[in-house]
């Protein structure tokens, strides 16, 4: 079949709006029409070639539709069901039996690879093939095939507009506080960045019952909608330490900290930010040739941890039922920092999430 797609052929390229042609679900796919987006600073590291995704390319990974068809073998999906997308696990590896798939051994070439499995694309145009499934979806585009097991049914009167970006961003800072950190009632947290990742950190440690949530950005209008949503305390990193101002307000340091900006020099000051025995998250996502450098000493007598975190910890298909619960009942307003814009609109949705217009821009088709 013919559909339309924002198609990246160049490092740092505008996205290309292109008519390509989709093959038909395989027995173990759905073919999903798109009817909303999220664009998330992965997709854009990935146009820039922070990881050398193969080009041309179909990126999008927070897509959100209507199944249109349903593969031979795939059960528990019908024609018609509402669907979020979030990352592909191949289901078999240690780290998929112990129910922790966003540690897939095959997590980079299964999200990265532009191809499925078997190295096959869904995607061509007239001069050739266009690589598909980046995260197992390839979701800027009007229609997609995506493997079953990164799909996830929604309730037939979901808002998908809403609930698209829960498929990575706000699953990831979410499940950062609730899944990996593990953040309790009367902890503290500092969240060093408040894009829609931070931000959806925020609106978690306000629901695991955080007494001191600390918000860390220059942007002054985040830094209040990190208010509105759940911070008791936020830092203006542009005019105050925040290392400092973090030991004023919690005395020894925060608990938890957590990363979203992948910066060295944010991350060091995250790090110092802890209290005996807190915990670091790191979320952004850095160059593969960056390097923190970690006083040694602080680290072992202070007993401190860091660890990565991978979309927040998250098995997509019991995470994501819960957190969208939550926001039905009005208990994680994540539309509160969504921008929406048509999908011919993509390249001006993509300024403005660059340039800080807009928090989280999502695509509507």
């Amino acid at each position: 079949m013919h559909i339309q797609a924002a198609v990246t052929r160049e490092k740092g390229g505008k996205f290309l709006l292109e008519t390509l042609s989709l093959e038909s679900p395989r027995a173990d796919e759905l073919l999903i029409r798109i009817t909303a987006v999220g664009i998330c600073h992965t997709d854009l590291a990935m146009r820039d070639q922070v990881f050398p995704v193969p080009q041309p390319i179909v990126l999008g990974h927070e897509g959100a539709g209507i199944v249109e068809q349903v593969g031979a073998d795939v059960t528990g999906f019908a024609v018609g069901d509402k669907v979020v997308m979030s990352y592909r696990a191949c289901g078999a590896c240690p780290s998929c039996a112990a129910h922790a798939p966003s540690y897939c051994h095959a997590f980079f070439p299964l999200n990265f690879g532009g191809a499925r499995a078997d190295g096959s694309t869904a995607l061509s145009c007239d001069s050739g093939a266009v690589h598909s499934h980046f995260f197992g979806q390839s979701s800027f585009a009007s229609h997609v095939v995506a493997h079953h097991t990164n799909v996830v049914k929604v309730a037939a009167e979901a808002d998908l507009a809403v609930l698209a970006p829960f498929g990575c961003g706000i699953q990831t800072g979410a499940g950062a506080v609730i899944n990996a950190l593990k953040v309790g009632v009367g902890e503290s947290i500092a969240i060093f960045g408040t894009g829609s990742v931070g931000l959806s950190a925020v609106m978690a440690a306000k629901l695991v019952g955080a007494t001191r949530i600390i918000a860390v950005d220059r942007n002054a209008e985040r830094l209040a909608l990190a208010q509105e949503l759940g911070a008791t305390h936020i830092v203006n990193a542009g005019s105050e330490n925040p290392v400092e101002a973090i030991q004023q307000i919690t005395g020894p340091g925060v608990a938890y900290a957590i990363d979203t900006t992948a910066l060295i020099p944010v991350l060091s000051q995250a790090l110092a930010a802890l209290a005996p025995r807190g915990t670091l998250g790191i979320i952004g996502a850095s160059r593969p040739d960056e390097v923190l450098p970690v006083p040694v000493i602080d680290l072992l007598t202070s007993g401190k941890h860091v660890r990565g975190i991978v979309e927040g910890d998250a098995e997509p298909s019991v995470f994501l039922p819960k957190l969208i619960e939550l926001h039905a009942q009005g208990r994680f307003p994540a539309e509160k920092m969504m921008r929406f814009y048509d999908f011919s609109e993509i390249n001006e949705a993509v300024h403005d999430s660059e340039t800080g217009v807009c928090v989280k821009a999502v695509l509507k088709l």
